[in-house]
């Protein structure tokens, strides 16, 4: 098993990358991330997962070690190979995924070339029952998050968005582009906020 591979980044594709320690060149399948990755010749790190099957072995390689636990999960979905697992790490980023999943929206999810309407709905629906062991689960959506008590449903809500990382401008944007919103409880109002997030 080889956890990560560090050394020199000596050739870059549309899919993978190349690195070189001590004259071995390794192959690895990678996200699109050009933007991401340090200039040639220089020193990288790539955490990676080995891919084995009977007619193929293959080593995908991720900046971050939230990617490839991400990635992990998205291979034990049924139907989802590491192609289409790296698709939707090219489309979305870890966050966005997160919040697909969370808001059960299938639409962002869809974006991913190689994703349908149904096998969205089965990404979600799997991942889910992942959760407790990843960091997937829906943290913001704790139960003392929803006691209605000396604070309204707005502010809960924005809560939730700050603890997801979100700045508190950001929360009450999207909070304020939530059509309906002083009527929805608060888990509803997260929701709705989390998808004006992803776009």
């Amino acid at each position: 098993m080889i956890s990560y591979v560090k050394g020199t980044l000596t050739a870059v594709f549309l899919d993978g990358i190349i690195i070189e320690n001590q004259g071995i060149g390794y192959d690895i399948k990678t996200p699109v991330m050009p933007d991401r990755l340090p200039k040639m010749g220089s020193q990288c790190m790539i955490y990676t997962h080995m891919y084995v099957r009977e007619d193929a072995i293959g080593l995908y390689g991720f900046l971050t070690k939230e990617e490839l636990d991400t990635f992990k999960l998205l291979i034990g979905v049924s139907g989802i190979g590491p192609k289409v697992a790296l698709a939707v790490l090219s489309t979305l980023s870890v966050r966005q995924l997160k919040l697909a999943v969370l808001s059960d929206d299938t639409k962002t999810i869809c974006k991913t070339p190689g994703i349908g309407p149904k096998g969205a709905k089965r990404l979600i629906i799997e991942l889910k029952d992942k959760l407790e062991m990843d960091e997937l689960e829906e943290e913001p959506m704790r139960e003392e998050l929803f006691q209605e008590g000396a604070e309204d449903v707005i502010s809960l809500t924005a809560q939730a968005l700050v603890s997801l990382g979100y700045s508190n401008s950001e929360a009450y944007r999207s909070i304020q582009a939530v059509e309906g919103r002083d009527e929805m409880d608060t888990e509803t109002l997260l929701k709705a906020a989390l998808k004006n997030m992803i776009f």
